[in-house]
C-alpha cells in the first residue's frame, strides 16, 4: 500500500469517524465521501466497511449450550429498570462479574457476542442497555436504525447514566452466584463511560477496562480507586487528545493505571464487525491483556 493510499483510507476513517461521534447528517457524509472516491457507489462500499456490520458472524454461538444467556430486565433501585443481557458459564458459582459497557450504537448484537466471550473467559457477564429509559436499543441490523441508536446517545443524559451504571455494580455484587467483585469494562462511547463510572464508583468498583474512550477532566483522576486497563489506538488522534493528560494525571495521583498504546491501528480497531478498522493482532493481544488483568483483580 502506498503512502497515498494509506492517506486516502485515514482520511475516510475521520470523515466516518466525524459522522458518528459528532452526530453528523448521514447525507454530508455520503457526499463527502463521493468527493474522495469519485462516485457515490465507491463511496456507499467504503461507508460499509468502515461501519459496523450487523451481519457479520458473531464469534460466539448465542445458543452455546455451555452457557446460561438470558435477556431480561434488573432492578437498579425502587421501580427502576434497565434491560440487560446476561451471560455466565453454565453451573458455575463464586465468579467475578464484568459489566459490558456498549459503544454508541446501543446494545447490538455484537456487544452481545462479546458479553459471551467474557462468559467462556470464565466471569459472570451483563451488558447493560443503557437506552432503555427511551425505550430501549431499535434494531441496528440497518443504517437506519443505527442511525436512530446514536441519536440516542447524542440526547441520553450522561449523569443519569453514570448513576445508572455505578448501580448496575450493586446489582451484580448482590446476584446470587458471584463473588462480590465486578468491573467493568467498555469499548468507545462505552469506553469513555467506564472512565466517569471509575470517578463516580469508589470502592465498589474492583477494575476497569477501557478501548479507546474519551476521558474526563484529569482534575477528577484522584476520586478513581480501581485499577485501570486503558486501551488507545495510536492513529486515533480524537481520543489521544484526552487520554493523554488522563494518564499522566491518574499516574500522578499514584493510581494503579495500565495503558497501551497500538501503533498503526484505528479507533474501534477491537470491533471485528468493521472490515477496515478492525486489527486483528491488536485487537488479540489487548483482549488477552484485557482477560489477564480481570483475572488477576476478579479472582477468589
Amino acid at each position: 500500500m502506498t503512502d497515498t493510499s494509506r492517506s486516502w483510507r485515514d482520511r475516510a476513517i475521520q470523515l466516518y469517524d466525524a459522522f458518528t461521534h459528532e452526530h453528523r447528517d448521514r447525507r454530508a457524509l455520503l457526499r463527502d465521501m463521493v468527493a474522495l472516491t469519485g462516485s457515490v457507489a465507491a463511496a456507499e462500499v467504503l461507508i460499509a466497511g468502515i461501519a459496523a456490520a450487523p451481519a457479520a458472524a458473531a464469534i460466539t454461538d448465542a445458543a452455546d449450550p455451555t452457557l446460561d444467556i438470558a435477556k431480561e430486565a434488573y432492578g437498579i433501585g425502587p421501580g427502576k429498570q434497565l434491560t440487560g443481557y446476561f451471560a455466565s458459564p453454565k453451573g458455575k458459582t463464586n465468579l467475578g462479574s464484568v459489566i459490558v459497557f456498549h459503544e454508541n450504537r446501543g446494545l447490538t448484537v455484537h456487544i452481545e457476542d462479546v458479553a459471551r466471550r467474557f462468559a467462556l473467559a470464565g466471569f459472570r457477564a451483563v451488558a447493560p442497555d443503557f437506552l432503555s429509559d427511551q425505550g430501549g436499543t431499535p434494531d441496528t441490523t440497518n443504517a437506519k436504525g443505527e442511525d436512530k441508536a446514536r441519536e440516542m446517545i447524542g440526547k441520553a443524559d450522561l449523569a443519569a447514566i453514570t448513576s445508572e451504571a455505578v448501580a448496575t455494580i450493586g446489582a451484580m455484587r448482590a446476584r446470587p452466584g458471584g463473588n462480590g467483585k465486578v468491573a467493568i469494562v467498555g469499548f468507545c462511547w462505552g469506553g469513555a463511560l467506564v472512565n466517569r463510572v471509575a470517578v463516580a464508583a469508589g470502592d465498589a468498583l474492583a477494575a476497569g477496562v477501557a478501548y479507546y474512550g474519551p476521558a474526563p477532566d484529569p482534575a477528577e483522576a484522584a476520586q478513581v480507586s480501581a485499577p485501570l486497563l486503558l486501551h488507545y489506538a495510536g492513529k486515533d488522534t480524537r481520543v489521544a487528545a484526552t487520554g493523554g493528560p488522563w494518564v499522566a494525571a491518574l499516574k500522578a495521583a499514584g493510581k494503579d493505571v495500565t495503558d497501551y498504546t497500538y501503533e498503526g491501528v484505528d479507533h474501534a480497531f477491537n470491533n471485528d464487525t468493521s472490515a477496515e478498522r478492525y486489527n486483528a493482532a491488536a485487537a488479540l493481544l489487548a483482549w488477552d491483556r484485557t482477560i489477564a488483568f480481570l483475572h488477576a483483580h476478579l479472582d477468589g
